[in-house]
């Protein structure tokens, strides 16, 4: 499955690591959030280099539906309510301040940049929808209340907040990453706070940014509670209605819409990695919810067709908001950004925000918001901890997965090995496909 920002784009290419370097800053992971940080050391003028294990952007960010938005479904009025007035109105300028730099990058270049309005929708709790912009209301953010949002089918109404923007990724990344300094095919095979070993060479650095989607490192920072994945699933309609501007349901797991040129992108279904969805009338589908995507996408517009279809992973934080700064309290010179919580294009540019400040020993507003070190009493944590250990002590189980021995599930529909545990994916051969495991399945394994 591949999605539509692969098929027009022509992305620069990379050499392999294949001696000893010594560099100031190593930043691990070719995706958005590391491609951001290169671009931004580079211009500040400091010593850096990248590493990518396959080829930049080919993983998360060459699935995401491309949306740049404050409004992050329903955040605000949780925020209020959790953390208060200030921290709350901090987020909020932090994602304004990460729109106006991709604007600032991405206007005046070929990466079909387009400012729309953004939409959260609720199909039956106008009351939820109200709250929010309430609290956007005391956060002197403008929102306004939309009776009738156009869409395929009938709603309570929906929020709207105007000025935010949607683009192509991979054309944006084309851009910005010519004349970064970038290794691809080069895989981290060992680590430690300054070195790390690839399979043609080693790179010994004064600090070290992971921006590996899910964190590798196992032994700091408690990643392995802190973060869970999720698996979402989208479409590239043709013949389907354009809905001017980006939709999100207020429920989680329910229907996003944007428009891209002639295409209708409809996403949802969203479940935990490895574990099956679950409809609302108590059904488990299997581990994939693309064929409940399709019959569902069937009922509302029939006759649309399928171009493309594709899934996006997503690594979910315990509070909503990203884990951006020191990797843990013992770690000074090692950095990470995590937990974008399917916000991964703005809390990209957070990350980049945040952490070029931070390996360049200056002072970040939002450095203290985002900290990783931040309270982990989470109703989540709880959650977390219960599927490592019964994915961990589970007795039965054809495979086990080379992170932290959680067994596996098989994926009939994508055909993938995945861990219920901390989100890792494997091929029908036990090659990787989605982090944080760093080896492959170490038996060849049997396709179902």
């Amino acid at each position: 499955m591949e999605s539509i920002w692969t098929k027009d784009v022509c992305m620069p290419e990379f050499p392999k690591l294949e001696t000893d370097i010594r560099t100031g800053v190593l930043i691990i992971g070719g995706g958005m959030t590391g491609i951001l940080c290169a671009y931004f050391l580079q211009q500040a003028g400091v010593d850096y280099c990248l590493l990518e294990a396959e080829k930049i952007c080919r993983g998360i960010t060459g699935s995401t539906t491309a949306k740049i938005t404050s409004q992050q479904g329903l955040q605000y009025d949780k925020l209020l309510r959790k953390e208060g007035l200030e921290r709350a109105s901090l987020y909020l300028k932090a994602n304004e301040q990460a729109k106006k730099h991709y604007r600032d990058l991405g206007w005046f270049i070929d990466c079909d940049m387009k400012e729309e309005d953004a939409y959260v929708y609720s199909r039956n709790d106008r009351n939820v929808l109200e709250q929010e912009i309430t609290a956007l209301g005391k956060l002197g953010y403008a929102a306004e209340f939309v009776e009738h949002p156009n869409l395929p089918f009938e709603t309570a109404g929906a929020v709207r907040v105007r000025h935010q923007l949607q683009f192509h990724p991979l054309k944006f990344v084309a851009e910005i990453a010519k004349n970064l300094r970038i290794y691809e095919d080069s895989p981290v095979r060992e680590m430690t706070e300054h070195l790390c070993l690839t399979p043609g060479g080693s790179v010994t650095a004064e600090k070290v940014i992971v921006a590996t989607h899910f964190p590798i490192l196992n032994k700091r920072g408690s990643y392995y509670l802190k973060l869970y994945q999720e698996r979402a699933y989208v479409l590239a309609l043709e013949n389907a209605p354009a809905v001017d501007g980006m939709y999100i349901d207020a429920v989680h797991g329910g229907l996003s819409f944007r428009n891209y040129r002639n295409y209708l992108l409809v996403g949802g279904k969203s479940h935990r990695t490895g574990k099956p969805l679950r409809l609302k009338d108590g059904e488990e589908k299997t581990l994939c919810g693309l064929n409940a995507l399709k019959e569902e996408v069937q009922d509302i517009l029939p006759e649309a067709r399928i171009a493309a279809e594709w899934a996006a992973q997503d690594c979910m934080s315990l509070d909503g908001m990203p884990y951006i700064g020191k990797y843990s309290r013992r770690t000074p010179e090692l950095f990470v950004g995590t937990g974008y919580s399917k916000w991964g294009m703005t809390g990209s540019m957070l990350a980049a925000m945040v952490l070029t400040d931070l390996v360049q020993e200056r002072e970040n507003e939002y450095a203290g918001l985002l900290s990783t070190s931040r309270s982990m009493l989470k109703p989540q944590l709880a959650k977390n901890a219960w599927h490592a250990a019964t994915g961990i002590l589970r007795l039965t189980g054809k495979q086990r997965c080379t992170h932290m021995g959680c067994v596996l599930q098989w994926n009939a529909g994508e055909k993938t090995w995945e861990c219920p545990c901390h989100g890792s994916r494997f091929d029908a051969e036990g090659n990787i496909l989605d982090n944080p495991t760093m080896r492959k399945l170490k038996n060849e394994t049997e396709e179902k």
